[in-house]
C-alpha cells in the first residue's frame, strides 16, 4: 500500500501539486508595504460557562505558574544596551556561517557578492526574521482572545487570558527593538498572514489552538532557541530567553488541552485536524525563503531560491524548526491516527526525526527564568 498523498489531494489540501512545488509558493502575493489594516473575519461563537469547578488540575498548575512567571517588558530588560548590528550580524554569521554555501550560487549573481553584500544581506535577514516573530505574536494575542472567549473550560479560559498578557509583552518587545536597535522591520510574510487568517477564521476553538498553540508557538520556540543559542547581542539573548519562559507554557497549554479532545474524536474529524497540521506545517515552511529579502537585495527570488533550498545549512535550520511541532503531534496522538497519515507528511517533509525528542506538555518547567537553559534542541533522555 502506497503512503504517498496524491498530487489532487494536495492540490486540495495545500492548494498546489507537491510540497516542493516552488512555482507555486513564489507566485503568492507579497503583502503591500503601505498595508496598515487587514480585516479577517472571525465566525467562531463565545462561550460562557456557568460550571466553575477546577475539574483540570494540570491547566490551573500552569495557570499558577503564569501569575508568578510574570515579567516587565519596559524594565526588566536592559534597553540601553548598545547595539552594534553590523557587528553582531558579521559575529552571527562567523557562527554559522552565511547560511548558504559558495558552491551553490556560482553561476548567479551572488557570486560577486563580497562580505559588505553578504553583511547587508544578514542585517536585513535579521530585520526580516525578528518581523516575522512580531507579526506571529501579534496573531497569537488575536488568537489567543478568540480561545478566552470559544474554550468552554473555566480552567483554560483563566490559562488564555494569561497568555494574552503574555502575548501583549511580546508583541511590546519585538516592536521595541525592531524600531529602536534595528532600524524598522518587514511586512508579514504572505504564507504567514495566510495561515493566521485561517487560523482566526475557522469557527472550531480546537483548531484556534491546533494552529497556534502546536503550529505558529511550537515552530516559534524552536527557533527562539536557535536564535538565543546563536546570538552574543545580550539584550536579543535576554529579550528571548524571557519570551521562552513564556512561550513554553503556551505550547504546553495547547498540549495539555488537546490531549483530552483528541483522545475522543473519531477517526474522520481526526484527519480533519492532520490536514490542517500538514498544511500548517508547509506554510510555516515556506515562509522562511525569505522573497522580501531578496527582492530588497536586487536579487531574483527565482534566480536563487532554488539553490538555496538545498543548500546543507539551510536544511538542517529548517528541519531543527520542527523539533517542537513533530513531538508535540505525536504526544496528541496525530502522527499515527488514519493509517500513520500525518506520520507520512512528516516524513516526506524529511522531519519525521523528532517524533522521540521531549514534548512541549512535559518541559514547560525547564524554560522558566531562573534555571539553566538546556539545549533546546537535545533529545529526550531515554
Amino acid at each position: 500500500m502506497s503512503h504517498t498523498i496524491s498530487a489532487e489531494e494536495n492540490q486540495r489540501i495545500i492548494g498546489r501539486d507537491g510540497i516542493d512545488n516552488l512555482e507555486a509558493i513564489m507566485t503568492v502575493p507579497l503583502t503591500d508595504p503601505t498595508e496598515v489594516e487587514h480585516v479577517v473575519t472571525n465566525n467562531a461563537d463565545s462561550i460562557f460557562t456557568w460550571d466553575y469547578t477546577l475539574a483540570r488540575p494540570a491547566l490551573r498548575k500552569l495557570y499558577e505558574k503564569a501569575k508568578t512567571g510574570q515579567w516587565n517588558a519596559a524594565t526588566d530588560l536592559p534597553w540601553d544596551t548598545d547595539v552594534d548590528l553590523e557587528k553582531v550580524v558579521r559575529d552571527d554569521q562567523a557562527n554559522i556561517g552565511s547560511g548558504i554555501s559558495p558552491e551553490w550560487y556560482k553561476d548567479t549573481k551572488l557570486a560577486s557578492w563580497g562580505d559588505k553584500e553578504w553583511t547587508e544581506f544578514g542585517i536585513h535577514s535579521r530585520r526580516w526574521s525578528l518581523s516575522q516573530f512580531l507579526h506571529g505574536e501579534q496573531g497569537a494575542l488575536i488568537c489567543t482572545a478568540k480561545i478566552t472567549e470559544t474554550v468552554p473550560w473555566y480552567d483554560a479560559k483563566l490559562y488564555a487570558s494569561t497568555q494574552v498578557v503574555d502575548e501583549a509583552r511580546h508583541v511590546e518587545v519585538f516592536a521595541r527593538y525592531l524600531e529602536e536597535k534595528l532600524g524598522g522591520g518587514y511586512p508579514i510574510n504572505p504564507h504567514l498572514r495566510l495561515l493566521l487568517d485561517d487560523i482566526v477564521n475557522d469557527s472550531r476553538w480546537d483548531f484556534t489552538y491546533l494552529g497556534m498553540q502546536i503550529m505558529v508557538e511550537g515552530l516559534a520556540l524552536a527557533a527562539f532557541g536557535y536564535l538565543h543559542q546563536l546570538t552574543g547581542e545580550p539584550l536579543l539573548k535576554q529579550l528571548l530567553r524571557y519570551v521562552m519562559s513564556d512561550e513554553a507554557r503556551h505550547v504546553a497549554f495547547g498540549v495539555l488541552s488537546l490531549k483530552e479532545v483528541y483522545d475522543q474524536m473519531g477517526d474522520r474529524e481526526i484527519l480533519e485536524r492532520q490536514e490542517f497540521a500538514y498544511e500548517a506545517s508547509l506554510r510555516m515552511r515556506d515562509r522562511f525563503l525569505q522573497q522580501e529579502v531578496w527582492h530588497h537585495m536586487g536579487v531574483d527570488p527565482k534566480s536563487v531560491i532554488p539553490l538555496v533550498i538545498n543548500d546543507p545549512t539551510r536544511k538542517v535550520f529548517q528541519q531543527m524548526l520542527f523539533a517542537k511541532i513533530v513531538p508535540n503531534c505525536k504526544k496528541l496522538g496525530l502522527l499515527d491516527r488514519n493509517d500513520s497519515w500525518l506520520r507520512h507528511r512528516f516524513e516526506e517533509m524529511g522531519v519525521i526525526q523528532f517524533e522521540n525528542w521531549e514534548s512541549t506538555g512535559d518541559e514547560y518547567l525547564k524554560f522558566e527564568i531562573g534555571k539553566p537553559l538546556a539545549d533546546p534542541h537535545a533529545p529526550a533522555a531515554s
